[in-house]
């Protein structure tokens, strides 16, 4: 017996039934007008309501009754959708997540359906387009065939053509031309189709609502039946025909079907908690470590068969590791969708005319960062929106569209994902920045800066340029919060703005979070892990270059001057460099760094650990894992060193100049 609570999964289905409701909305709100839209909301509500019966939601289905008979009066006709309509259900589906989880205060749900009934008599004295009088049908036929797993679903065909039968006369015949043979029928799968023909005064909507709750999945086709007199015929012939082929179908033919009945199957999923999946990842880092203990322990003896094995299970582990990756991916749509309610909202709030445009939603992330970009994303579509983007008048009277874009858009490059935050705009004034920052202490008056480092500035704690603070932005807090985040991640943040054109932020973040492919340097006696996605190119410094650099810490690579940090200094090791130290280049965007090290160890698969509470404020790592041996190595922090690395590069600059 399952020991799932069915309320639990009721939340889940809810949750899932209301983002759809959602998005629907928001998708009818700039087309009114547009029936499939509002049969689809229809839908969702309908579905809500009863399932939310059938679980015991009793306010839920309660509250979602008149949303849902709101919706129906559009879907017949009786009143038009308006923008006002479709505001209050947004508001009510905010409410009915609150009554799933059992916390929404009533008084709350009775405001809503006052708006609601508001809107209703509001709508009700709009025009409604009237379509073309045509002569009502004396009745209607139509063919359905529900999905393969309807019936494992809780769906019962008879049910459905009982509910037929009881609007009126009725005659049904059994498509059978898709059964497959008895040696690969599965008694759990629905593989026949039905043809109805329907006699009487029968709407259109009666028949949709009879399969309400397994439409969108199931093959569907209806006419009138003036329409379909003529085809009736040949589709009766049809059905024999095609009974005859089965009955009488070869066993050659077996194979093939067998091979479609395989494939069918393969679109099939389940549903698994998220911690069951971290759980595993976890397993599997476990695994990797102990593949690599034993890949050492194989390579430092003599034993060919135990070097083979390990050979095989590094293998095998590798394969493993890949497949656990591909399983936690989700793709960014999931996140992008939860940013067209916030737009709309926003606009709403300034007054401004904004169209949200995504790109990429197919880029996959891994589901832990995903969870953890949405804060960032938001505060900076925010600031796009009350700061960036111009009011209607504004922006005609600069030469733009009056409705202002921000365009968010992901893109996977190498290791990493790229999410682009873009907006046609004011821009970033840059004497504002300065004055601020110098007001601020940030910087020295007059000071050279160069234009990244000027934009950065925007991320530092408490620095806001925004003339008055709203009850969206302006306190500076948001864009620190951004920051923060965005390197917790191990990411980095790229900023562009021309003035009076608009502005781009770009976030670099790493695919995942739990195993990356690491550099394993030495550092006097220990070992650390620099991951591999920042590492640019390894050169030699010789002893020689090295006493030649002191007082500095540049390098000339290719024409540019580089800054690189010594790590031994950094980290004390107490001991003295190698005869050939290397220096390990690393970048973070545009900005590029050398660490000297005394040895490359060579290419590590790295299961990351977090740090203790204890050790988690040493900004230079990132965390830690365990080697084949048992000892432990840190993480380098890249966007730290490469930060730190950047100031020793302009304390070298300003010396010079001096």
């Amino acid at each position: 017996m399952s020991g799932e609570d069915p309320a639990a999964a009721f939340r889940i289905e809810a949750g899932e039934l209301l983002d759809q409701v959602e998005q629907g909305l928001l998708d009818l709100g700039h087309s009114l007008a547009d029936m499939d839209l509002i049969n689809a909301v229809f839908r969702g509500l309908h579905t809500l309501k009863g399932s939310g019966a059938m679980f015991g939601f009793d306010a839920l289905a309660a509250f979602t009754h008149h949303c849902e008979t709101a919706f129906d009066r559009v879907r017949k006709g009786q009143v038009p959708a308006t923008a006002d309509l479709v505001s209050v259900i947004l508001s009510a589906q905010d409410h009915m997540r609150a009554l799933v989880e059992g916390d929404a205060p009533a008084a709350e749900g009775d405001a809503i359906l006052a708006r609601l009934q508001l809107a209703l008599e509001n709508a009700s004295g709009a025009e409604i387009p009237v379509a073309e009088p045509v002569s009502a049908p004396r009745g209607w036929r139509l063919f359905f065939r529900l999905p393969a797993d309807a019936m494992a679903n809780g769906t019962n065909p008879l049910t459905l053509l009982d509910e037929l039968r009881e609007l009126g006369e009725a005659h049904i015949v059994a498509r059978t031309d898709e059964v497959p043979p008895l040696g690969d029928l599965v008694p759990t799968e629905c593989h026949i189709g039905w043809d109805v023909t329907l006699v009487g005064d029968i709407s259109r909507e009666d028949i949709e609502d009879v399969f309400i709750f397994v439409m969108d999945d199931m093959t569907f086709e209806i006419a009138a039946l003036d329409d379909a007199a003529a085809a009736q015929e040949d589709s009766a012939a049809s059905t024999e025909i095609a009974d005859t082929t089965v009955a009488d179908s070869p066993k050659t033919d077996e194979p093939a079907k067998a091979a479609a009945v395989t494939a069918a199957r393969g679109g099939e999923s389940i549903r698994v908690p998220a911690e069951r999946l971290d759980e595993l990842m976890d397993r599997v880092g476990e695994l990797v470590i102990a593949q690599s203990r034993l890949s050492q322990l194989a390579h430092g003896g003599d034993d060919l068969v135990l070097r083979s094995v390990s050979e095989e299970i590094e293998r095998l582990a590798s394969e493993l590791r890949d497949t656990m990756m591909v399983v936690r991916m989700v793709p960014v749509a999931s996140l992008f969708n939860r940013f067209r309610r916030l737009v709309h909202d926003l606009a709403n709030d300034t007054g401004k005319q904004i169209a949200l445009v995504t790109e990429g939603e197919s880029t996959e992330v891994d589901k832990t960062v995903i969870e953890r970009l949405f804060d960032p994303l938001v505060h900076i579509i925010r600031n796009s929106c009350d700061h960036g983007l111009e009011t209607a008048e504004e922006r005609a009277a600069a030469g733009k569209p009056e409705t202002g874009t921000v365009h968010l858009s992901a893109q996977q490059s190498s290791g990493e994902v790229l999410i682009t935050i873009c907006d046609d705009g004011k821009g970033i004034n840059r004497e504002r920045v300065r004055a601020k920052a110098e007001a601020n202490g940030l910087i020295q008056p007059g000071q050279v800066l160069a234009e990244n480092e000027l934009l950065s500035l925007i991320f530092h704690p408490g620095f806001s340029t925004a003339a008055q603070v709203t009850n969206l932005s302006g306190r500076g807090v948001g864009m620190d919060v951004v920051k923060r985040t965005i390197e917790s991640l191990r990411g980095s943040i790229d900023v562009a703005s021309t003035e009076g054109e608009g502005s781009t932020i770009t976030l670099r973040i790493p695919l995942t979070l739990a195993i990356i492919q690491g550099l394993l340097v030495r550092v006097g006696n220990g070992c650390y892990v620099i991951p591999l996605a920042a590492v640019e190119e390894c050169i030699e410094l010789s002893l020689e270059e090295d006493l030649r650099s002191r007082g500095r810490s540049l390098i000339n690579l290719r024409d540019r001057l580089v800054p690189f940090l010594r790590l031994r200094e950094m980290f004390a090791t107490g001991t003295k460099p190698d005869t050939h130290q290397k220096i390990v280049i690393v970048a973070i965007g545009n900005e590029r760094v050398g660490l000297v090290v005394d040895q490359i160890i060579g290419n590590h698969q790295t299961v990351i650990k977090s740090l203790s509470a204890f050790h988690s404020s040493i900004a230079t790592f990132s965390g830690a894992t365990i080697l084949g041996d048992g000892n432990v190595a840190l993480i380098l922090d890249v966007g730290q060193l490469v930060a730190m690395g950047q100031g020793v590069d302009s304390e070298e600059k300003i010396y010079a100049a001096g």
